[in-house]
């Protein structure tokens, strides 16, 4: 494990990352999603595609990388290039797992591997709606501290800036952003995912002109008991980059 102090909006973050295989010539770059770390990729994938360099990253704010500023999805997309440029790292694939995969995706990677990524905006239940409403309402008379009442189970640890953060990354729409890739993409997806369920995967394969969509059984970390069987869908579809 290694850290790289990058100086960002006037705020020095610390990001931590590790890097499987050193030697190889082909970079694959690892996401984690929103509450996750390096770790479980890491844990996931690594013995898996030894064909490639594979770096995982800890995202600002989360494992063993520091954040005391509020962020954007652009923000982290930023972070991570400067990251790379330190390590000399190509955008030859870039995979990332839910909020991972926006991340991936404003990288422009030749190969972009989404792992029950999310970017697809899905319609609040009522319910999530009334509390919501609720909030807001009672922060008007100074009850903000009740925060963690209302807050997603996600947000509910968090400090601060990455209270803001969450609320500035949850909602948004990647659909222009999706449509607007050209390169290639692989989709993986677990048929029973409830966070980011399969009709986003179906929406996003339907934006991404060169995409290919493998379903499997699981949920939204399906991918820790098929990351073999994802790893050649990956290795395959990098293959058919280099026929050109």
């Amino acid at each position: 494990m290694a850290i790289k102090s990058i100086q960002y909006n006037q705020h020095t973050i610390n990001v931590s990352y590790e890097i499987v295989n050193p030697d190889a010539k082909i970079d694959l770059i690892v996401l984690h999603g929103w509450g996750s770390n390096k770790n479980l990729m890491k844990s996931t994938f690594a013995p898996y595609m030894d064909s490639f360099r594979h770096i995982y990253i800890d995202l600002p704010g989360f494992g063993k990388s520091t954040c005391s500023l509020t962020l954007k999805t652009s923000d982290y997309t930023r972070i991570v290039e400067l990251l790379m440029i330190h390590m000399n790292a190509s955008k030859d694939i870039i995979l990332g797992h839910s909020f991972g995969g926006k991340v991936a995706l404003l990288l422009d990677p030749k190969v972009l591997v989404l792992v029950a990524s999310a970017g697809i905006y899905i319609e609040k239940s009522f319910k999530i709606k009334a509390k919501i409403a609720l909030f807001k309402a009672l922060k008007i008379f100074g009850f903000a501290k009740l925060r963690s009442l209302f807050a997603a189970e996600d947000a509910k640890t968090l400090s601060e800036p990455m209270y803001k953060t969450f609320k500035n990354v949850v909602n948004e729409d990647f659909s222009y952003e999706f449509s607007d890739y050209s390169g290639k993409a692989l989709l993986c997806w677990g048929k029973e995912d409830t966070a980011t369920p399969l009709s986003s995967a179906e929406k996003i394969h339907a934006l991404i002109k060169d995409s290919t969509l493998k379903v499997y059984e699981g949920d939204h970390y399906f991918f820790m008991k098929h990351a073999e069987d994802v790893s050649k869908e990956i290795e395959a579809v990098f293959l058919k980059t280099l026929e050109h």
